[in-house]
């Protein structure tokens, strides 16, 4: 059996499991090919800049077939949540994607504190600045309801990682005493939205940030695969704590196609095909030698199974990948 036909739907995270940059990851794209007339599929990001048009234009740039409803970004998550809390008027802080999804719940959008405006919802744009902050600030001590559509610190840029919606949040933050709910990864909103969008019950979803894709399925009670065409590490997988822990570790998008090869306890260990990995006392070393994810999968289930916490661990250099 395919891993994959263990779920009624797909959601897959964008950069780092879709395409890198501008460039697509071709096995993902391959394996979106194959499955799309087969499942629903849901892209879920917490890009809330771009509408989701944008978003599936690009995507259709790739060969991917899709509608613009199986975008779901933390845009529209926020302005569900939005619909669920308040009425009326809102203070719209960042970009088109933000603004679209809101009206789409028939809010007022506005752009003053002088409005009066019911709540304030920020997001991330390239566009704001010191006034857009400060008239978030003024409506939420006037005592507007404040929503922030995802609290990433930092976004992967062609020239760079540069401040993400986090560091906006956190200069409203430090004027109003008070941090928003989020709507976007690793809350759970965004996961509820993909799922009832797309009219999916059990759901795959795909990542590769342990804090953000991992830990946000874990909070949505979703399996979770851990991809490393991305930013993940063996290092950051095998380091997880309980709470950013992926049900499966894959190497792309593409395994999905395949069967799973669970690691299968040993006396002292795990062994997945032909890597065995075991604890000899505080010691987690390497005893027959596999692929490079197999020995990932057995020595993650090696010292995820202890009870010590790896600092309190010797973990063998060679069973990951910095």
């Amino acid at each position: 059996m395919k891993l994959i036909d263990n779920y009624d739907g797909l959601l897959l995270d964008l950069d780092g499991v879709v395409y890198r940059g501008k460039q697509p990851i071709r096995d993902a794209i391959e394996t979106i090919g194959k499955l799309q007339s087969k499942m629903p599929i849901g892209y879920v990001t917490n890009n809330a800049s771009r509408t989701q048009s944008q978003i599936a234009e690009q995507l259709r740039g790739y060969g991917i077939e899709l509608d613009p409803e199986q975008v779901i970004s933390s845009a529209m998550a926020g302005a569900e949540m939005l619909s669920e809390k308040v009425s009326g008027k809102v203070l719209v802080i960042g970009g088109d994607g933000l603004k679209e999804a809101v009206s789409k719940h028939g809010f007022e959008v506005v752009d003053s504190a002088d409005d009066a405006p019911d709540a304030v919802i920020q997001g991330f744009s390239p566009d704001i600045g010191w006034k857009d902050l400060a008239e978030a600030s003024y409506a939420i001590n006037n005592g507007a309801l404040w929503l922030a559509t995802n609290q990433d610190w930092t976004i992967p840029l062609e020239r760079g990682i540069a401040p993400g919606n986090g560091t906006l949040v956190s200069a409203v933050h430090t004027a109003v005493g008070h941090l928003p709910e989020f709507a976007g990864k690793p809350a759970r909103k965004i996961f509820d939205t993909a799922k009832n969008q797309l009219g999916i019950k059990k759901p795959l979803f795909i990542g590769d940030r342990v804090d953000t894709d991992i830990l946000g399925a874990n909070n949505a009670e979703i399996d979770s695969a851990l991809v490393f065409t991305g930013v993940a590490t063996g290092k950051e997988a095998i380091s997880a704590t309980k709470e950013n822990r992926p049900t499966y570790l894959i190497e792309s998008v593409a395994e999905v196609l395949d069967k799973y090869k669970a690691p299968k306890k040993t006396k002292y260990g795990y062994k997945v095909g032909g890597a065995q990995v075991e604890l000899l006392g505080n010691k987690v070393r390497l005893i027959n030698s596999g692929s490079r994810i197999d020995v990932l999968r057995a020595a993650c289930s090696v010292v995820w199974g202890s009870e010590t916490a790896i600092y309190g661990l010797d973990v063998q250099k060679d069973l990951y990948w910095e």
